[in-house]
């Protein structure tokens, strides 16, 4: 079984103080973790049968990336919101970089890291060196906490290359700051409908 040959491991983190003019109840930290590898199916052949490089991929990326992501946040039970991304070269199809990110043998990983039961929020595109790599975030646990919709952004300048996949994973140690929209519990209560959007009837 080929392992993924990794060229790379890039971590981001940011701090928020302010926000609005006004400081923080508390600093929101952002942090990522990101691996650069060879894609496993490089080439100019199309590969029917992606099964074989995901089994011998996703798990270890997910060693690979889930510690250091839970170091940066300043332990697990820190972590409130999480997700995933993936950009693949400009060689490779997007069904590349969701293979290697849409399976439970990596997505678990950080799911279960943390404690967590909520879909991991994700992004999949093609893209080149230098591009942004976005990582949408939800609440860990409620996934309808408007205050946890959150988006860490951050690039690599040499990466993707063309056959390249950059994966990463994301996290946040609280929701926004100042949030104050409400969430969809709450539309849901005044709209009177349950989560199907489904108009309740009145007994």
């Amino acid at each position: 079984m080929v392992e993924p040959l990794i060229r790379k491991i890039v971590t981001y983190t940011e701090d928020v103080l302010i926000e609005g003019r006004r400081a923080v109840p508390r600093p929101t930290k952002f942090v990522a973790a990101a691996a650069v590898l060879r894609s496993p199916w490089r080439g100019d052949k199309f590969t029917e049968d992606l099964r074989p490089a995901i089994l011998s991929h996703a798990t270890i990326l997910g060693e690979k990336l889930v510690p250091r992501l839970m170091e940066l946040a300043g332990g697990a039970s820190a972590v409130e919101a999480y997700g995933k991304a993936a950009v693949v070269g400009a060689d490779g199809e997007v069904e590349h970089a969701s293979a290697l990110i849409h399976t439970l043998r990596f997505g678990n990983q950080l799911r279960e890291a943390v404690g967590g039961t909520s879909y991991l929020s994700f992004t999949n595109k093609r893209a080149g060196p230098g591009c942004s790599i976005d990582i949408p975030m939800t609440h860990i646990t409620s996934s309808g906490t408007r205050s946890h919709f959150l988006t860490i952004a951050f690039t690599i300048p040499d990466a993707p290359a063309a056959d390249e996949i950059v994966i990463a994973i994301g996290a946040a140690t609280a929701g926004r700051p100042h949030h104050r929209i409400g969430d969809r519990f709450e539309d849901m209560k005044e709209m009177g409908i349950n989560s199907n959007n489904t108009v309740l009837e009145e007994a």
